[in-house]
């Protein structure tokens, strides 16, 4: 981490934030069936506010390729040490557990893995293909690591027509070195322009950013408009929450009317789905969005 800002602000909560506590037949059945099925998900290993919310509804965020990444982000709670070995079984179990929950529409994401030849695109090709074997009519949608920039992996798992294909810009340009272990913002912008121009209008492309992490309302603005400039459909913005007092330090909570006013400029610049607000995050009513991006609603 960048040594200028590495403890957590004792900030207090703002009502806006807080978030209600759901429990219930619902979210029990979730977290036992990934228990059961060994597979991991982003709700628990980034310690998503929504996860109540979410598991209540039935709806999960699957992470394949384990839970360690080959990348150190100050922002991130994923444990980052030597992952282990690819889990061939792997994508079978996640189209067993999306069955199971009688799932409509999935989002499969995973940890970085810079450590293999492919850096994991050959583990989400398997995956949708385990999930559409199984299940034909569900709606896939896949949040994936930068693979270094490499066109061809990107070309490997968009060519799989997933209704969505996200990569998260994360930040503004000037924060990207400090807080992005390993990545870069103009690789970022790539990845989503390549991705679209793959993509056509066969899939939905997607990206977010966090605020809260010291960037200025100038810098979130653009980023907005170099987001867009790549052909991304779908964007998600965010209130960042430091996981714990090792991560980056929060530099101030945005009030909701900051949050529509971004949301109303990312629509005039003519994103086709846009959500914006405190707990939004990457996966949050994914498939609201894609099918507002996709004229499905």
């Amino acid at each position: 981490m960048n040594g200028t800002l590495v403890k957590t602000s004792t900030k207090r909560l703002p009502p806006w934030i807080r978030v209600r506590v759901r429990d219930g037949k619902n979210r029990n059945k979730v977290q036992e069936l990934i228990k059961k099925e060994q597979l991991n998900t982003v709700c628990q290993s980034a310690k998503c506010p929504n996860i109540a919310e979410c598991w209540d509804r039935k709806s999960a965020t699957f992470m394949i390729l384990g839970d360690r990444c080959t990348r150190a982000c100050a922002f991130c709670a994923i444990h980052s040490f030597k992952p282990e070995p690819v889990d061939s079984g792997e994508p079978e179990r996640v189209a067993d557990a999306i069955a199971k929950l009688g799932l409509n529409y999935v989002v499969v994401t995973s940890v970085d893995r810079d450590d293999l030849p492919d850096k994991g695109a050959d583990h989400f090709v398997k995956t949708i293909q385990a999930v559409r074997n199984r299940l034909p009519g569900v709606g896939i949608e896949v949040l994936t690591p930068d693979f270094k920039g490499r066109p061809i992996l990107i070309k490997r798992v968009v060519s799989m027509t997933p209704r969505v294909f996200n990569h998260n810009v994360e930040t503004c340009e000037r924060l990207t070195p400090a807080i992005r272990s390993g990545g870069r913002y103009e690789r970022s912008l790539k990845v989503l322009k390549t991705a679209k121009d793959i993509a056509g209008d066969l899939t939905a492309v997607k990206s977010g950013i966090m605020v809260g992490l010291g960037e200025t309302n100038a810098e979130v603005e653009q980023s907005i408009i170099d987001i867009f400039n790549t052909g991304t459909d779908i964007l998600t913005i965010g209130q960042y929450l430091p996981p714990s007092s090792s991560h980056w330090l929060l530099d101030r909570y945005v009030e909701p009317e900051q949050f529509e006013s971004w949301s109303e400029f990312a629509k005039k610049v003519g994103f086709r789905a846009v959500a914006s607000s405190p707990l939004v995050r990457s996966s949050y009513r994914a498939e609201e969005l894609a099918n507002d991006a996709l004229g499905l609603n």
